[in-house]
């Protein structure tokens, strides 16, 4: 795991991209071409929504950003806040997908390392959407019920993975890890002319976590 100093600049913030493993449900079963458009509108939806915010970029300017035309993006969201759901669950199901592939193709410590950083980066993104979600929905709806479900099980995969090879500390809690990252997403926001901040504070819990046997820095 990075220390302090070897930790890699964070970059800008983008949506987490979906994935054919984290299709929603509503996509499973399309026709190829209606499947790839349906996957446009929602990568050129969240980039959007990250610009822009999630109530303030039009329905055209997300269909011409996504290079169809409004009935076909009405076709598949009939109303904006379908559009946002949508969003919302394929951005943490790509996220889930994203931990599962880190398990698979890198070591331990750096999968973990590798997935908080971009769990910092999705962070701005999850809390727009959240808050215009929340106008209408509950935090007891299933939609947020079942991403937190998701992202919670995603980050104790990842912690345990780590945890049982030795490379971070055993007392480590993935929920606490969680609002780590998500403390940090916060305090940039409040320091936006300190382009490094972000990377300084994610070392430092990348560091806290590490296990004894795998050596904390000095």
């Amino acid at each position: 795991m990075a220390s302090g100093s070897g930790t890699q600049p964070t970059q800008p913030t983008q949506a987490a991209q979906p994935t054919q493993a984290a299709q929603p449900g509503a996509a499973r079963g399309m026709r190829a071409d209606a499947l790839r458009n349906y996957q446009k509108l929602l990568t050129a939806a969240a980039a959007a929504f990250t610009e822009h915010g999630a109530d303030d970029v039009s329905l055209e300017e997300i269909a011409r950003r996504a290079g169809v035309g409004i009935g076909t993006l009405y076709r598949h969201f009939p109303t904006r806040q379908a559009l946002l759901e949508a969003v919302y669950r394929d951005q943490v199901e790509a996220m889930r997908a994203r931990a599962d592939e880190l398990i698979a193709s890198k070591p331990p410590a750096e999968a973990l390392a590798i997935w908080l950083r971009e769990l910092l980066d999705f962070g701005r993104t999850k809390r727009m959407l959240t808050s215009s979600l929340l106008t209408t929905l509950s935090r007891d709806s299933e939609l947020i019920s079942s991403c937190s479900s998701m992202m919670r099980g995603a980050a104790a995969e990842v912690l345990t993975n780590a945890q049982q090879a030795g490379a971070v500390r055993g007392d480590a809690n993935p929920a606490d890890l969680m609002r780590l990252v998500h403390a940090i997403s916060m305090t940039v926001e409040w320091a936006a002319d300190d382009h490094e901040q972000a990377d300084r504070l994610l070392a430092l819990v990348l560091d806290g976590l590490r296990s004894e046997l795998a050596g904390r820095p000095a």
